[in-house]
């Protein structure tokens, strides 16, 4: 039996606690079936990102004409920018994975661990214990009960990176953030796509305008079906075919198309650790049991990221992982804050938010004020063609602090910024988005004019 100091199970963002343990003389072991990185970096938001920019540039191309330029997408290479993601990618997991090996006081493990008592894991046969565990073992690609799934061959947000060639038409189970953007990219550089949605809305966690006008959008350039649910899938020659339900009227509809994609959510890898066998506490889900401090039902193992379940983005688990190693360091301990949590999709048109929504405030009885402005509204928008996109504030009306700020329009996920760094002042206030000067014309003026437009609601 290999002791150590302490063990980190998944080399996302637990390589932040490996590296700080390290720094602290520690003797360190990691497991990850690999490649280095977690998901973020191999599967998730890194490789996506490579393939959505270039999809984003066809689309602005297309939409010159507005501004009075004429131009067109002649052809999109679809070969090069898979191997320009690629070639992001294994620099990154290549030069991660040297760094570990060339640190004598990390070892890396290589395969799926498994608990098999206290403070103790085997993995690939070998049988490894530490009085000090992180658990940060992600999860994995969520695949629905669909008749016939099993059947066929479908692709998913891990297997979507392998495409060598695209499909001339694509159909996409789910409409949260992985379908958004996996149909803007696809539609984006040509493919006819088709996206099947559950819930009555696109990103149902969003706010309802926000969601009722990314549907408008991207239905100028896809054929989105909400409120079906799938029921079937099937060969259908060289086709795939999808049958789904109207879950208003029990009526069905069958679509056809080259390639199916399922993108219906994250399931937590909990299930392959047995963390029961230690003592280690899961929800009704799978995910790990986590209390304000990161700390699981076992003294001394920490979970946090994805594997919690609570906000599955990767800032967030960043964050986290400083707080759980702050917690293992010091005696006096920090309890997590997750009041400004931002996020973004990169849709066409993007889309950003922190904090609360208009609804979960006035549940939570806040009396808030609510203030709401255009893009089209300033000189950068009209010198922009007028974008389609808003800014929604959500403000506290006795205190003036920020509870929450919500963005759809080019670069929300840059404009949140400002109402981010505000939120994360001791007082929370507003009073510096609307005191600061803002260049004119630029678009940071869209945000001002929401928090100049407070009103009670």
């Amino acid at each position: 039996m290999e002791r150590f100091d302490v063990l980190v199970i998944g080399t996302g963002s637990g390589m932040l606690i490996a590296s700080a343990a390290v720094d602290s003389g520690l003797k360190v072991a990691i497991i990850d079936n690999g490649p280095m990185g977690g998901t973020c970096i191999n599967r998730g938001c890194v490789p996506s990102k490579m393939l959505i920019y270039p999809a984003d540039v066809a689309t602005l191309i297309r939409q010159a004409g507005k501004v009075g330029v004429n131009a067109s997408v002649d052809s999109v290479d679809f070969k090069s920018i898979m191997t320009r993601m690629h070639a992001l990618v294994n620099e990154d997991t290549g030069a991660q994975a040297r760094a570990v090996k060339a640190t004598p006081e990390i070892r890396w493990y290589t395969g799926t661990g498994e608990f098999t008592g206290d403070y103790t894991l085997q993995v690939n046969g070998e049988t490894l214990r530490a009085d000090r565990i992180f658990i940060v073992s992600g999860t994995r690609v969520k695949i629905p009960p669909v008749k016939g799934l099993d059947t066929v061959a479908y692709l998913t947000s891990d297997s979507v990176l392998e495409l060598q060639e695209p499909p001339k038409s694509l159909i996409i189970l789910g409409g949260g953030y992985i379908g958004a953007e996996y149909g803007h990219f696809f539609s984006g550089i040509g493919v006819k796509t088709t996206l099947i949605q559950r819930p009555q809305t696109l990103l149902k966690n969003e706010e309802p305008e926000v969601s009722d006008l990314l549907l408008l959008e991207l239905q100028k350039r896809m054929d989105i079906y909400t409120g079906y649910e799938a029921v079937e899938v099937k060969q259908k020659g060289n086709e795939k075919g999808v049958v789904a339900k109207n879950l208003a009227d029990g009526s069905q509809k069958e679509f056809t198309a080259d390639a199916v994609m399922v993108a219906t959510g994250r399931a937590p890898n909990s299930d392959l650790l047995k963390p029961e066998r230690t003592g280690v506490k899961v929800d009704e889900r799978g995910f790990i049991e986590v209390n304000e401090y990161l700390e699981t039902s076992k003294k001394n193992i920490w979970a946090l990221g994805d594997a919690i379940g609570k906000y599955m983005f990767k800032h967030v688990a960043n964050y986290e992982a400083g707080i759980a190693w702050h917690n293992l360091a010091h005696d006096h301990k920090v309890a997590v804050d997750y009041s400004a949590v931002p996020h973004a999709v990169f849709s066409e048109p993007q889309v950003a938010s922190v904090g609360l929504k208009e609804a979960e405030a006035k549940r939570q009885g806040y009396k808030i004020l609510v203030g709401t402005a255009l893009y089209k509204d300033t000189a950068m928008g009209a010198a922009m063609g007028e974008p389609a996109g808003f800014v929604k504030a959500i403000v506290e009306q006795d205190t003036g602090r920020i509870l929450g700020a919500h963005i759809i329009g080019p670069d929300a996920s840059i404009l949140i910024q400002e109402v981010i760094n505000a939120m994360s002042t001791q007082d929370r206030s507003f009073a510096s988005i609307i005191r600061s000067m803002h260049i004119h014309p630029a678009m940071p003026e869209v945000v001002q004019n929401a928090f100049g437009n407070l009103r009670p609601v």
